[in-house]
């Protein structure tokens, strides 16, 4: 039986959608008020049998939402996602009371062109930036001062969670480009947009977007060596260090970041 003490809420699952075997997004909703930033993770607990499991998480959702989306994958071996997997809508984890993350989109440089790169559920982040900048555009508190590419890699198309929100909001706003690619085209025939993982892409969209090390802020989200290879990119295209953020997820062990 799981309490929520001082530091956690009860978060109650409202939604449940399945995107394929191994991937899903909840909505819940939490006991109490929780103020973040998009860009920032919630930390997620579930009852082990021997103790609580607890992993930080991107939050999908925007902070004027009344509930807090997940975009998650299945880790067969993992310690928490098998555990998260079960439940489902009115099923109930804990959640810590505070946010944390200072992945968050930077305004602070001078730069007005912000390179996102993603794989998978790390669009988690991303989706947040993008449904605060439609909202905060709306209401004209967003003049579209700020540019956003973003690149989302994925080896079939139904991993793409987002994709039909992220087409619609790149149709509409034209402080935004999304490219969605598939690595594994051959598995998925249907599939009529670009081609290739997201880390061979770099070059050529940064080419025709005139991104580059003097006009840009880069930030990397999801697969460990997706992050890595992009960097190398990166820097050699002349990013320095402090222009780069990155999010790493599905990590090794021994190292500190937001996991699935």
């Amino acid at each position: 039986m799981m309490v929520a003490g001082d530091k956690f809420f009860r978060a109650r699952i409202t939604r449940r959608v399945q995107f394929s075997p191994e991937l899903w997004m909840i909505r819940v909703q939490a006991s109490g008020e929780f103020k973040f930033a998009p860009g920032q993770y919630a930390t997620l607990g579930v009852q082990g049998v021997h103790k609580l499991l607890e992993r930080p998480y991107s939050i999908v959702s925007a902070p004027f939402e009344d509930e807090l989306e997940f975009f998650f994958e299945l880790v067969p071996q993992g310690e928490v996602t098998p555990e998260l997997y079960k439940l489902q809508v009115g099923d109930e984890m804990l959640m810590r009371k505070v946010p944390k993350g200072r992945f968050t989109l930077d305004t602070s440089k001078g730069r007005t062109n912000h390179l996102l790169i993603s794989t998978v559920t790390g669009i988690a982040p991303f989706v947040s930036y993008i449904r605060m900048l439609t909202r905060d555009s709306r209401e004209q508190r967003f003049r579209g001062e700020h540019q956003i590419y973003l690149l989302n890699g994925a080896s079939r198309s139904w991993e793409f969670g987002y994709l039909d929100e992220l087409n619609r909001h790149a149709a509409q706003a034209p402080w935004l480009k999304y490219v969605p690619t598939v690595s594994r085209p051959w598995d998925d025939p249907n599939w009529s947009g670009e081609v290739g993982r997201v880390d061979d892409l770099v070059r050529k969209y940064a080419d025709m977007w005139s991104l580059d090390g003097t006009n840009a802020i880069a930030y990397l989200c999801g697969h460990p060596e997706m992050i890595e290879h992009v960097k190398g990119i990166l820097k050699r295209r002349g990013f320095p260090k402090e222009v780069i953020k990155e999010e790493i997820y599905w990590v090794p062990k021994k190292q500190v970041a937001v996991a699935t």
